[in-house]
């Protein structure tokens, strides 16, 4: 396939699909089918079967539509009228959409998604701008809507040093966590002199309440692939790997049936789009270990190793799978590559925020009535997300905190409503961006509870290749355990305190390291800090002085038994 033949399949399943009447979207993500959305797509088909509409009408098994808690939906697209979404839909309402909205054209009303939830308002698709409008197992989905034009445009017209100028331009920051410039990553691999490159897509999200990467994956594999190749062009791979985690099976076969398409059609293999570049993608499964997130862990098991972490230097960059320089980007940055190649690094900069620049995915998750998966510009309010978007706390509750960054992040407290959700700001609270995952909490969540569930994660998750984070992990969940039946000492929140600062400054790798993360916050004299265990710390000795006072998070503290009661 060359540019021509990409353009004219464009083209014709463009006029296909307009071709339809009407365009019946059925949400196939994993929520959506967790609750019964296949047999909401089956009944579909069959109703437009049995009225004779399938010359009109198109079904189709899209990927994530958002608002997952209101799973399954559906949403009805007609020429010349705004499209009806429909939420917790069933086989019967199925059956009713085709039958009165469809065939009669009277919407059923009372299963209507209002068209002014601000769920939607204030979201700015970027990477999931194709996400609930395609079918992610169909390459032509794809392409009719721009898909593989970024590739095509970078090997015909930019050299790979133009396209890691143009990613370093648009202050594109790694989507995984770190935040770390990705432009400047590229130009790293691309400068090593190597036979052998590799580039690796890290899907493997383990953070409690993420499913950024699961969606993508889901939703619209063919991006990441995309975006892929072109990192291949740009830092001279010709081969990469997708690490899936093992608990995502509909993202792993999505993937491997798009790579096997693509190879088909040209646009991964050799000679993609006639010209001299190469680039093959293998998928890999992960076996549901959380240390295997981190890149030399990742690394390891891709090559058939046990995931384990090792020190740094060598980084990958320049020593990385078998020994070879190695590009590795969360499966988000790389859905951010087409978009900027497509519009420039100019309009992706005009983006988000001063030094965070673009849109972030975030799993929207816990009390807030709206849950789902969201897109937003960097430095959006954390009031805006939870209030705006997110409709609010359920039952009149106040709101307590959000928790960023899964186990190596923070909780934000209402105090800190209004910080702009962006990488320096949350650092500045003395949290982290992390991977997506924004959990909610109202005031009748517990911190000393949330400590120990992140504190029971960490210890479950640790890989056991060095002794502080093996065994640390769960001496402080011992500790915390024993607060909360109330059977706590003075002398033990002295031990929790040691061993904070152990485990963080002698464990190998990012996951022991962060898994206490105590007194490094700005905020030491606020219960609001970077890790669970020092809000525990800080705010036993700030109320022990007190019966029954009132500690900084808003729960009351029984010095007698030292058990934090609601």
């Amino acid at each position: 396939m060359n540019r021509a033949d990409l353009e004219s399949l464009a083209q014709r399943e463009q006029q296909k699909q307009q071709a339809f009447r009407c365009r019946i979207l059925c949400c196939a993500s994993t929520p959506c089918l967790s609750s019964g959305g296949q047999t909401v797509f089956d009944t579909i088909n069959a109703a437009i079967a049995e009225h004779k509409l399938d010359a009109d009408v198109q079904s189709v098994a899209t990927g994530c539509m958002g608002p997952c808690s209101r799973g399954p939906m559906v949403t009805v697209q007609e020429l010349g009228k705004p499209d009806v979404i429909y939420e917790q839909v069933t086989p019967g309402i199925a059956q009713r959409i085709v039958t009165e909205h469809v065939a009669q054209q009277a919407p059923v009303q009372q299963h209507i998604l209002p068209s002014d939830i601000p769920f939607f308002a204030k979201q700015q698709k970027v990477v999931l701008a194709n996400s609930g409008l395609i079918d992610p197992e169909k390459l032509e989905d794809y392409v009719a809507r721009g898909g593989y034009m970024a590739l095509g445009y970078a090997l015909r017209e930019m050299t790979p040093e133009d396209v890691c100028k143009e990613v370093m331009a648009s202050g594109l920051r790694g989507r995984g966590g770190a935040g770390f410039p990705s432009g400047l990553k590229w130009d790293m691999v691309r400068k090593e002199k190597a036979e052998k490159k590799y580039v690796v897509a890290n899907g493997d999200e383990g953070d409690p309440g993420a499913y950024m990467d699961r969606t993508l994956m889901e939703s619209d594999p063919h991006r990441v692939l995309e975006g892929m190749a072109i990192a291949g062009y740009a830092v001279g791979a010709d081969q990469g790997f997708i690490y899936v985690r093992g608990e995502y099976p509909v993202a792993a076969k999505r993937l491997e049936r798009a790579i096997r398409a693509a190879e088909r059609r040209g646009l991964l293999g050799s000679r993609i789009l006639d010209s001299g570049f190469n680039f093959r993608v293998d998928l890999r499964i992960g076996a549901g270990a959380f240390v295997c997130g981190e890149e030399t862990a990742l690394m390891a098991s891709i090559m058939g190793r046990r995931g384990q972490p090792i020190t740094r230097p060598p980084y990958p960059a320049q020593s990385g799978l078998w020994g070879k320089p190695t590009l590795i980007n969360n499966v988000e940055t790389f859905g951010t590559i087409a978009p900027i190649v497509n519009h420039g690094a100019a309009w992706y900069a005009t983006i988000g925020a001063a030094k965070s620049k673009g849109t972030k995915i975030f799993a929207l998750a816990g009390k807030v009535k709206n849950t789902g998966l969201i897109e937003v510009p960097m430095g959006i309010s954390l009031r805006e997300i939870v209030f705006d978007i997110g409709g609010g706390i359920p039952d009149g509750l106040e709101f307590k905190a959000a928790q960023t960054g899964g186990p190596s992040g923070g909780c934000i407290p209402a105090a800190h409503l209004d910080t702009p959700m962006d990488y320096e700001s949350l650092k500045a609270l003395g949290s982290i961006m992390g991977s997506g995952g924004l959990i909610i909490m109202d005031e009748r969540s517990c911190m000393v509870d949330v400590a120990k569930f992140f504190m029971e994660f960490c210890t479950d998750e640790s890989c056991g290749k060095c002794v502080p984070c093996r065994v640390g992990t769960v001496q402080m969940y011992n500790l915390l355990d024993k607060i909360t039946q109330g059977r706590a000492t003075m002398a033990d929140i002295d031990t929790l305190q040691e061993l904070c600062i152990m485990v963080k400054d002698t464990s190998l790798c990012g996951l022991g390291q962060s898994a206490s993360t105590p007194y490094s916050a700005p905020c030491a004299t606020s219960w609001m800090s970077t890790g669970p265990t020092f809000w525990i710390v800080t705010a036993l000795r700030a109320s022990v002085n007190s019966m029954r006072s009132r500690s900084p998070n808003g729960c009351w503290l029984n010095k007698e038994t030292m058990r934090w009661q609601l």
